[in-house]
């Protein structure tokens, strides 16, 4: 049994990573699975950053065959869907759960949420939360890296898709020319960084700077591009290319998903942050360097210890260890430029790791996230059923 209409809802907290994998996920159940997916999102100018095409005025749209919707306060009445996705957490419109009591049979109410590498994760996930109130059950579906969990976004084709770039030349010099600028010189280290605000930004600049190898530094437009500008003394904007000593550091606008995706393909180390963009890092198959989001008190810490342990699992205790240092180095705000030389000097090494661990998600993950969240919700109906 396969639940044909969905509604998901985004409340966009942190700029791209929210409505990232939501969008990613109404894409591919409607693409891939021909579901009718209604997305409600809160804030569409972050949308329209990731999608061009929408535009930010209209509280209705179609993109992609997925019906986009301005989440609206007060929040119109509408029927509810077959499945409600709650993305993260975001507390459902009063009148939407009113409508969702009335449903008969009563809608899959799924709590999608976010990624985590700890062990409790398993235990936890597809487990059920009544409400009494409303005489419903929500559960909660966790993406994750185990078999026990719900797996991770990763649409059909994705890494033919990739494999096809790097094999082509001129549709690699097509992906430059598109974002307004030449190839890099293929001896160039290709550096994508996309962070947050980060101290160890300009020390990091000026090592690259001094060093021997030519570096390519990729910036998209986003929070810390002030850093940079800041350290080049100058403006940057989209376009523009600065080059100090053996770095070059190019400003990227802000890119729709799937060209980031090529992006992460073409790139040597990829900085990334947050949540999508570390599982398409993932999927990219090259040394990457994670900043998790910060929270008070340290609380991220220990998912960001859980993941390198998971990562870094089957690597030569050395190379974990260069891995491991510069990764905390990099989420502590200092210590980076030192911890670079070591990081730089095992690349090799470290992109055979990279593409050990995309396989390894492919063979021993949870699989595809998307197929699981439909079966899941269908064994959930077909339970239900009279």
């Amino acid at each position: 049994m396969k639940p044909k209409c969905w509604d998901i809802f985004c409340n966009v907290v942190d700029n791209y990573g929210d409505i990232g994998v939501c969008w990613r996920l109404a894409r591919q159940l409607a693409g891939e699975d021909g579901i009718a997916v209604r997305l409600w999102v809160d804030d569409l100018h972050s949308f329209a950053r990731l999608h061009p095409a929408a535009d930010p005025q209209l509280d209705a749209q179609h993109c992609r065959g997925v019906e986009i919707r301005r989440w609206l306060s007060p929040f119109p009445v509408v029927e509810s869907a077959a499945v409600v996705i709650e993305g993260f957490g975001c507390a459902l419109p009063p009148t939407y759960l009113a409508a969702m009591s009335q449903r008969q049979p009563r809608p899959v109410w799924i709590n999608l949420e976010y990624l985590s590498a700890e062990a409790w994760v398993g235990g936890c996930h597809g487990l059920p939360s009544p409400q009494p109130g409303l005489d419903m059950v929500r559960y909660f579906f966790f993406p994750g890296f185990a078999s026990e969990t719900g797996g991770l976004l990763r649409e059909s084709g994705l890494l033919a898709r990739r494999d096809a770039l790097r094999a082509d030349r001129s549709a690699q010099d097509g992906f430059w020319a598109a974002l307004g600028m030449e190839a890099p010189h293929p001896e160039a280290l290709k550096v994508s960084l996309f962070c947050y605000e980060n101290n160890n930004i300009p020390s990091l600049l000026n090592g690259w700077a001094a060093g021997q190898r030519r570096i390519v530094c990729l910036v998209p437009e986003g929070r810390a591009l002030p850093q940079v500008s800041a350290w080049l003394q100058e403006p940057a904007t989209a376009g523009d290319i600065f080059r100090r000593g053996s770095l070059e550091v190019r400003v990227l606008p802000f890119v729709a998903q799937d060209r980031y995706d090529e992006l992460l393909w073409l790139c040597d180390v990829n900085f990334v942050r947050g949540e999508d963009s570390l599982i398409r890092a993932g999927w990219a198959a090259k040394p990457m360097v994670w900043q998790i989001y910060p929270q008070d008190e340290m609380a991220h810490w220990l998912k960001l210890e859980a993941f390198l342990g998971l990562y870094s699992a089957g690597f030569e205790p050395a190379d974990a260890e260069v891995l491991r240092l510069f990764w905390e180095a990099w989420n502590h705000g200092e210590g980076a430029s030192e911890a670079w030389p070591d990081f730089a000097g095992a690349q090799d090494r470290l992109e055979k790791h990279a593409d050990l661990w995309c396989r390894k998600l492919c063979d021993d993950a949870g699989g595809n996230m998307a197929a699981n969240l439909v079966d899941f919700c269908g064994k959930i109906m077909k339970d239900a059923a009279p």
